[in-house]
Formats: structure tokens, sequence, C-alpha cells
């Protein structure tokens, strides 16, 4: 395998982790009870569980999707390879290359599938919704949301390379 990933690669894996900060730092504002532009039944919702047990979904889902996103830096370093040595039973093993790749096509595919339908039509009729976000605090939505968009293409082109690489 070769050792390092072309400098491309090491940077679609750092801007994969930053996809996902910002829609995650807009759910932490709605759980923490911030005024993010619902009103109305949604407002309602809303406020009767966050803050409480709402506010550790959403902490909950954003972090495991920064985690997840995080995963994409293993395939281009070193730990993408061979377990670190700290890990109870698999440290310092080495890493079958499709146990990375068969969950990192799977996560591309369908994060793409799940950020580009809701893009090309889910968006735009959760949007029409009177008790959406509108005005300013419905573009702050979407542009905390957008760069999820890049997550699934970015991670499909890091798991092609780290492929590549394996076979090489």
């Amino acid at each position: 395998m070769i050792d390092t990933a072309p400098r491309w690669a090491d940077r679609a894996a750092r801007l994969t982790v930053l996809t996902t900060v910002p829609s995650g730092l807009w759910r932490l504002a709605l759980g923490v009870g911030i005024p993010v532009g619902f009103s109305g039944d949604l407002k309602r919702v809303f406020d009767s569980h966050m803050p409480g047990w709402g506010t550790a979904y959403v902490i909950a889902l954003s972090a495991l999707a920064e985690a997840l996103a995080f995963l994409t830096v293993g395939l281009v370093r070193p730990w993408g390879r061979v377990a670190p040595r700290w890990l109870p039973w698999f440290g310092g093993r080495r890493i079958h290359p499709l146990a990375a790749v068969t969950p990192a096509a799977l996560g591309a595919a369908a994060v793409t599938l799940i950020t580009w339908s809701a893009a090309l039509g889910g968006w735009e009729h959760n949007m029409s919704n009177p008790d959406s976000p509108h005005g300013t605090a419905g573009v702050i939505m979407t542009l905390c949301y957008a760069p999820l968009l890049l997550w699934g293409p970015l991670l499909g082109a890091v798991t092609v390379d780290f492929l590549r690489r394996s076979r090489a």
C-alpha cells in the first residue's frame, strides 16, 4: 500500500469533517432554546422538548454526524490502515481495506442520496410549511445545511483514492 495519500485526498478528507459543522451548530442552537425561526405548531413542539430531552437528541445527532465524517480522515491517515494500539483486541492489527472501503462506499452513497434528494425537492417542500423558518432565519438554516451536499461526494472520492492506493 502506498504510504501517503495525495494532497487533494487529504484536503478532501479534512473538508469532509467540516461539512457537518454548520448544521451541527444550527441544531445545537435549536437544542438549547435559541429561536431559529420556527413558528406556530412547530415552534410549540420544539419548545416543549428543547431544552430538555430534545437537546440530548440534537447533541447526539450532531456528535454522530461529526464522528462519522471524521472517519473519512482514516482513509488518508495511518490509523485507517492499522488500528491504534490502544484499541482492545484490534490494537496494532492491519485493517483489511474492504473493512474500510465497504462502509465508506455505502456511507457515501447513502449521504449523497439523502442530501441530494432533500436538495432536489424535499427541502423546498419542508421549507414551504408556514411554520418553518422564513426570511433571514430560513436563509441561515439553508446555508447551515448546504455544506452537507459535499459530504457524500467528498467521501466517495476519498474512498476511491483509498481503494486505488490499497491495490497498489
